[in-house]
């Protein structure tokens, strides 16, 4: 290899600072748009600082989650619209943390590729941003990270991680019993997991991304790169009128395996299959693949992106509300106390 004049340098090995530091420039409007009360110092230092205080809390408990997108990355990747996997990315974490009964606080992302497109990926992070904005959290900090050879051209890879808080003695789930009545909140599609059993099953129907979408008007690939859904505003509305118990973030696991996470071991959940109607792209998938119900409730939120498990006094107010916010409310099932997660009716 015949070195430069002037010698070798970063860009020669593949990594344009340049390009990163144009990247933070176009960016920070987006990221000062999510500023909330507790807010310090955001990007461009060596770390970001937030104020408990500031925020308004007198005894935090600081709340952790961190996920991905997973493959679903592939598909937009593939297609070119990477605007709402920022979305999803933030949406992974914060309605986990809502699970826990905290209030989403602040938010940092992991953006790796092998060469920096900055205008990929400043639509990435902006997404990221209008994600924040959502849920009333900040984006505060992050990492661009530039790595030659271990990404092929176009690819890239998303992390992120939140911090919420609530105050102490305020955690859920807490007092869930048997006769409380189950809530579910209707997804916007598929959410971010189960992408590999889709990608499966699109290449099992034949169709490409670009093709027309068997259930809506928009491609295949547009359609189910519908963002996930960002419960953080209606469920806090819901704990902080009383009633709420636990919530459940209908994630990898489906409805089979997330519900039990905030039951108490002895208790369990009879659920009407009967009570909500599947939506359009799960009656596709299941159809495509042949898929049984069984297997369709254990992978997918199958319509469900979020369970409250409330006191049975409180069920029709707090419904009120939710469907006040916003939100799809369908009162699914009850706390029981059989061993199990029990289906009655049919979904498919």
């Amino acid at each position: 290899m015949t070195l430069p004049k002037n010698g070798i340098t970063y860009a020669d090995a593949g990594v344009d600072i340049d390009a990163g530091n144009a990247l933070v420039d176009r960016i920070k409007p987006a990221a000062k748009r999510t500023n909330r009360p507790g807010v310090m110092a955001g990007l461009g230092g060596f770390g970001a600082l937030f104020d408990l205080k500031g925020a308004g809390y007198q005894d935090p408990i600081l709340v952790a989650a961190t996920d991905g997108v997973g493959t679903k990355l592939r598909i937009a990747i593939d297609t070119g619209h990477v605007d709402g996997v920022g979305v999803d990315l933030v949406a992974m974490c914060v309605n986990d943390l809502v699970c826990q009964g905290a209030e989403p606080l602040f938010f940092l992302d992991y953006f790796a590729t092998g060469a920096l497109d900055t205008d990929q990926a400043a639509r990435i992070i902006e997404g990221i941003a209008l994600g924040c904005e959502r849920a009333g959290c900040a984006l505060i900090g992050g990492e661009t990270a530039e790595m030659p050879g271990m990404y092929p051209a176009g690819d890239f890879d998303l992390a992120g991680f939140s911090v919420g808080a609530m105050e102490r003695g305020q955690d859920l789930p807490t007092g869930v019993a048997s006769g409380d009545v189950l809530l579910g909140l209707s997804s916007d599609g598929v959410h971010s997991n189960g992408y590999s059993l889709v990608r499966k099953l699109v290449e099992l129907s034949g169709l490409s991304w670009e093709d027309a979408c068997p259930w809506a008007d928009s491609s295949l690939g547009a359609e189910l790169l519908t963002p996930t859904r960002l419960y953080v505003r209606p469920a806090l509305a819901a704990i902080r009128a009383g009633g709420v118990h636990a919530l459940a973030h209908i994630t990898g696991g489906g409805l089979t395996e997330n519900l039990p996470r905030v039951l108490p071991e002895d208790l369990s959940a009879q659920i009407d299959l009967d009570s909500w109607t599947l939506p359009p792209v799960f009656d596709w998938m299941a159809r495509t693949g042949g898929m049984a119900e069984a297997e369709m409730l254990k992978t997918f939120n199958c319509g469900l992106g979020m369970i409250l498990v409330v006191a049975p006094d409180r069920a029709d107010a707090l419904t009120a509300l939710l469907t006040e916010q916003g939100e799809e409310v369908t009162r699914i099932g009850t706390v029981t106390d059989t061993a199990g997660v029990q289906y009655q009716g049919t979904l498919l």
